[in-house]
């Protein structure tokens, strides 16, 4: 199975592709795992790509395309892969296309922006020893304080309101146009993510269930 995973920020995408890789025993790629792989390794893509990064450049395009498709191409994808965070626009998702690399679905794990600003503004981190917790589902016993070392606790710069919305904002202008695109090939597969992440998963392995042998 070769699979695009999308959703916005927040959507709880890192979850389910985990999930899936485990399931499928296919990996989940992002574009910096393959881009610092490249690099690693010295590939032709990859010594394109430094060349950008050593000048403090942003990568273009069709070099990030070129080597997500040595990736793709490569034995650790022969039984299929998940592609998690790419393609971003839809220029990107046409120089896919234009590469050759065939796309089984596209699945849109779909939770709505309210919920997103409340799952993420009331994460909340420990100063002390990095627990983790909710104001709503996993709240503290004291306001702010964390349960096991006592330290306070601090609202990460990503998770702020401002931060999440303006995420948001750059979600739907350039990404979700995705959704159509790829529903005008018959490939998108759409998931209603729920407040249990069990059940967001059964929701997803149902959605998948198509593609098992």
């Amino acid at each position: 199975m070769n699979l695009i995973l999308m959703g916005a920020p927040g959507a709880g995408k890192g979850t389910q592709s985990a999930k899936i890789s485990e399931k499928w025993n296919i990996p989940a790629v992002s574009t910096g795992d393959m881009l610092r792989a490249a690099v690693r390794e010295g590939t032709e893509m990859g010594v394109k790509a430094k060349s950008f990064m050593d000048a403090g450049q942003l990568v273009p395009d069709e070099v990030v395309i070129g080597i997500i498709k040595d990736y793709l191409s490569s034995d650790k994808c022969k039984n299929g892969f998940i592609l998690d965070g790419f393609p971003r626009s839809i220029p990107q998702a046409e120089a896919l296309d234009a590469m050759g690399v065939k796309i089984d679905a596209a699945l849109s794990i779909e939770v709505a922006d309210e919920k997103i600003v409340e799952r993420m503004s009331g994460r909340r981190i420990c100063s002390g020893c990095g627990a983790s917790y909710h104001v709503v589902y996993n709240a503290p016993k004291t306001a702010d304080v964390c349960d096991a070392c006592g330290a306070s606790l601090y609202t990460r710069d990503d998770d702020a309101e401002s931060t999440v919305l303006n995420r948001l904002n750059t979600y739907h202008e350039i990404t979700e146009p995705l959704k159509d695109y790829y529903a005008a090939k018959g490939l998108l597969v759409c998931v209603q993510g729920c407040e249990k992440v069990e059940d967001t998963t059964a929701a997803v392995m149902g959605a998948l269930s198509r593609f098992e042998a």
